[in-house]
């Protein structure tokens, strides 16, 4: 077993996982990508195009 690898790859693995659980939260919660606070008919981020 080489653990320098394994351990490397689990502080990925987490940092991922980390990364995707922020975004569900992020999403869950109304908190998106925009910069415009939320009030989205301002800014058009939000709107397709």
């Amino acid at each position: 077993m080489n653990v320098p690898t394994i351990i490397g790859a689990v502080i990925v693995a987490a940092i991922f996982i980390a990364i995707v659980a922020r975004g569900i939260y992020n999403k869950r919660h109304g908190k998106g990508g925009c910069s415009c606070g939320g009030d989205c008919g301002t800014c058009g981020c939000c709107h397709e195009k």
